[in-house]
């Protein structure tokens, strides 16, 4: 399979005989000629197949779903897909299903509703729309490391196994760890802290877990996280700005892949410097007065920004202390506010971040003032009895950001095996 030639470079072959290798998308059978869509991993390509003899039995030509190699002359055709097709075709079959799918993968629009879809995802996504959300996805997380490996980063892997809760107040998954009690990490933002004292600069994507139970369109048990941690800042701000070149590298990075044309995607404009508002101004412009911004609030200055400032995201800083993790830095301007940020997408909370505490006493001053023992903090805490400089950053939510880029109604529609409060399989 070295010679094999991928569906999307088959008009650069014209002429030629070679080999290609799928699933067959689609089987038409007419008197004299059959034909066939082939789907491999970069699309589809269209093969010239003889037709059914007299008292040949007609699975003598592939169904849908089975896995062949075909080889062929490659020959120009404007109606096929991407313009050539395979005449004169070998057709070696290599698997054949022995199920039919949940619902017919060649139709243009899925036919399924989303439970189905879930129920049955190993084969449910093959369907090429259901597929595109993750190859928008990957992009992303391509584009996110392509970005911080630019800026001087270095990628971490932090343990998901972890002694105590990352944060103080949010529900964790407790596991039997030998005998011990443990959780699932609901962050690596304790990890990435400690790596800022070694790397100064670095930044983490894995799963991270959250025993919330919520069961919105939203929300998701066990998410991607993409997380930066940097060193020597002056304040929110050198993270913020970070924080818009990521972005606009992801955006960057999906610009040009085949599944934008294929949703219709519009991609979002990122701002040379994305606009940003203090918290007590985004409260009196929403007229909501609660200490932290509810979905409509988060849907109205997003249109703000958009009418305001022709911008589809919107930092929201300076959100209060009560709402913030004990770590967070408070702003030195403005008591009971911090100097920690939202960043809004589409209407939507995309990425939350800020500058940390990063002096050993003021970890333990911030925990008294929370009533907080110090106890199940302690190897935490301990890190900063060495020298920590001031630092920050950031953690956005994978299919938060593809959800919204692809216009789902359902993050678990950019989700490959989503975990929510009801679903725990396939």
């Amino acid at each position: 399979m070295i010679s094999r030639v991928l569906s999307a470079e088959l008009a650069e072959h014209a002429g030629q005989r070679v080999t290609i290798a799928g699933w067959v998308h689609r089987r038409r059978r007419l008197k004299s000629v059959s034909f066939l869509v082939v789907r491999d991993r970069s699309g589809l390509a269209q093969v010239v197949a003889a037709g059914v003899a007299p008292g040949e039995q007609p699975g003598a030509v592939p169904g849908e779903e089975t896995v062949v190699r075909v080889t062929g002359v490659v020959t120009v055709n404007p109606q096929a897909p991407g313009g050539a097709e395979l005449t004169e075709a070998e057709i070696e079959v290599l698997a054949e299903p022995t199920e039919a799918p949940p619902f017919d993968l060649y139709r243009p629009v899925v036919p399924a509703a989303l439970p189905t879809i879930l129920d049955h995802a190993p084969v449910a996504l093959r369907h090429p729309r259901l597929r595109a959300p993750l190859e928008i996805s990957a992009a992303s997380v391509a584009g996110f490391r392509r970005t911080l490996d630019r800026l001087g980063f270095t990628e971490i892997h932090t343990p998901k196994i972890v002694a105590s809760a990352t944060e103080s107040g949010a529900n964790v998954f407790g596991i039997d760890y030998f005998g011990r009690p443990a959780y699932l990490a609901q962050s690596p933002q304790f990890y990435k802290q400690a790596m800022v004292g070694v790397f100064e600069r670095v930044y983490e994507v894995g799963p991270v877990f959250r025993a919330e139970p919520h069961d919105t369109v939203r929300h998701l048990a066990q998410y991607t996280s993409l997380d930066a941690e940097l060193g020597f800042v002056r304040d929110h701000r050198d993270v913020m700005a970070v924080l818009r070149e990521a972005v606009a590298g992801m955006v960057e990075a999906v610009r040009g892949q085949p599944a934008v044309d294929l949703l219709d995607v519009t991609l979002p404009e990122v701002p040379a410097e994305i606009p940003a508002i203090h918290f007590t101004e985004a409260q009196r412009l929403t007229n909501e007065f609660e200490p932290d911004l509810s979905p409509n609030q988060e849907r109205w200055l997003s249109e703000w920004a958009v009418r305001e400032h022709g911008s589809e995201f919107l930092f929201v800083t300076g959100y209060p202390m009560a709402k913030r993790p004990f770590y967070t830095h408070p702003d030195p301007l403005r008591e009971g506010y911090s100097n920690g940020f939202d960043l809004l997408f589409r209407g939507l909370e995309l990425v939350t971040g800020g500058q940390r505490l990063h002096r050993h006493q003021d970890y333990l001053d911030a925990l008294a003032a929370r009533g907080e023992d110090v106890g199940p903090y302690e190897g935490y805490v301990q890190a900063f009895a060495h020298g920590m400089p001031p630092h920050g950053g950031f953690a956005l939510g994978l299919e938060r950001w593809t959800a919204r880029l692809v216009g789902a109604a359902n993050i678990r529609q950019a989700a490959l095996f989503p975990r929510d409060l009801n679903r725990l399989s396939p």
